[in-house]
């Protein structure tokens, strides 16, 4: 069992002791609703606080409204740490460059944003609002089949990228990309969607004449289909597709049949394919995702990979 679901166990297992507290909270909201507000100052500062850790990251920023005495609580470690990840202490180890935070609230903010991990070949993120988890793999830390001969592949350094390198496509017929992840380090009882981050050059060609399959795997179950990487430029996609129309038309037809996803507009400015979803329970198990275009013998060139994310689906 993962730490993760340790805390969760441990969360379930305090919702007894919990009820004293809210029993407490509910007994000073009334008084505070019968003395003209005194009551809710009343409150203890740790039994607000105690309760505070049991909701969510925007409850507790929400409930600083209250009052001060609600205030004053929400800047304490004690809520704080709760919505930090169990392995917190190793997550920061971890870190490229380390936190210069000084309370729980401080690092907590910190990490709501991405932050290198693993000597730069990963970033980690907590979603604001629930404290969750998402990891980004950058294309470092993914397979891609030849991606260390400089004929097919190059790395490089773009200023708009999160990390030092990403990998951009050269010249290839044979697209295959893999990546892992063990969901000890996610968030428990969560469903998760893979997204493959790209970009694709103005002089892209040969990316989406035949759909790339797409999975997700952990264990024995599997989330598959289709994804056609567009460029945008209609035109030269058209001219394309009548260069390639036979051999296309006869791999649409014997590949199997999918939902056909296309690339969407990220907040960063790069593009997604989401690859697939699937539940981050309380074992740890290995998730394997990837995206394969290898069946169509075109050349294909202009993509470049930033990564592979993994985050909360809303």
């Amino acid at each position: 069992m993962n730490a993760s679901s340790k805390k969760h166990k441990t969360e379930t297992a305090s919702s007894v002791f919990l009820g004293s507290h809210l029993s407490c909270f509910l007994r000073y909201f009334h008084l505070s609703n019968s003395t003209g507000g005194m009551g809710m100052e009343m409150l203890p500062e740790d039994c607000v606080s105690m309760i505070l850790s049991n909701t969510s990251p925007l409850d507790a920023c929400i409930s600083s409204m209250v009052s001060s005495t609600f205030r004053s609580a929400t800047e304490s470690d004690v809520v704080w740490e709760r919505f930090l990840p169990a392995d917190f202490d190793d997550l920061v180890s971890r870190l490229v460059t380390p936190p210069t935070s000084t309370t729980k609230k401080e690092l907590f903010l910190h990490l709501c944003n991405p932050v290198l991990i693993d000597g730069g070949r990963k970033s980690f993120e907590l979603e604001k609002s629930s404290g969750k988890i998402s990891y980004m793999l950058s294309a470092r830390a993914l397979s891609i089949t030849w991606s260390n001969d400089p004929m097919y592949w190059s790395w490089r350094s773009i200023p708009e990228s999160r990390f030092s390198e990403v990998a951009e496509l050269r010249i290839t017929s044979w697209l295959e990309i893999h990546g892992k992840i063990q969901t000890q380090f996610l968030s428990p009882n969560t469903t998760y969607g893979a997204y493959l981050v790209l970009k694709i050059y103005d002089r892209a060609y040969g990316l989406d004449s035949v759909p790339s399959e797409i999975s997700v795997a952990v264990g024995n179950r599997l989330s598959n289909g289709t994804a056609y990487i567009r460029h945008g430029d209609q035109k030269k996609h058209q001219m394309e597709c009548l260069f390639y129309m036979n051999r296309a038309e006869i791999l649409r037809n014997r590949a199997v049949e999918g939902d056909g996803r296309v690339t969407s507009e990220r907040e960063d400015g790069w593009l997604e394919i989401e690859l697939g979803e699937f539940f981050s329970g309380e074992d740890s198990e290995e998730v394997k995702m990837s995206l394969l275009e290898v069946k169509g013998y075109q050349l294909k060139g202009g993509l470049v990979i930033e990564g592979i994310e993994v985050r909360p689906k809303a």
